[in-house]
């Protein structure tokens, strides 16, 4: 059965860092995509970092402040998130499992999801 499991959100003030972490079961991480995608309230479900068949592929708004990366031995998606900003503020969801006849950028391509960890940037 697959799980996921996200942790390491929380409250930072602006220019702070975070790492998020994707607790992975029943498959490997390196065996499937996987994504982070956050939801603010109000707004639409949005992609931030992939990695996919190896590559990294990161959202303009986040490029060169978050690092995504997978943990084999521990088996964990992570995200390293530095210099945020309040309009980083949102529920942050680890997804995997992409179809892979669906665009990797669309939220309804990936199977699995986590829960959410709250992540907020206050100025």
């Amino acid at each position: 059965q697959v799980q996921l499991v996200e942790s390491g959100g929380g409250s930072v003030q602006a220019g702070g860092s975070l790492t998020l972490s994707c607790a992975a079961s029943g498959f490997t991480v390196r065996s499937k995509s996987m994504a982070w995608f956050r939801q603010a309230p109000g707004a639409e479900r949005e992609w931030v970092a992939i990695i996919d068949t190896g590559r990294t592929y990161y959202a303009d708004s986040v490029k060169g402040r978050f690092t995504i990366s997978q943990d084999n031995a521990r088996n964990t998606l992570n995200l390293q998130m530095n210099s945020l900003k309040p309009e980083d503020t949102a529920m942050y969801y680890c997804a995997a499992g992409r179809n892979s006849w669906l665009s990797r950028y669309s939220a309804s391509a990936y199977d699995y999801w986590g829960q959410g960890t709250q992540v907020t940037v206050s100025s």
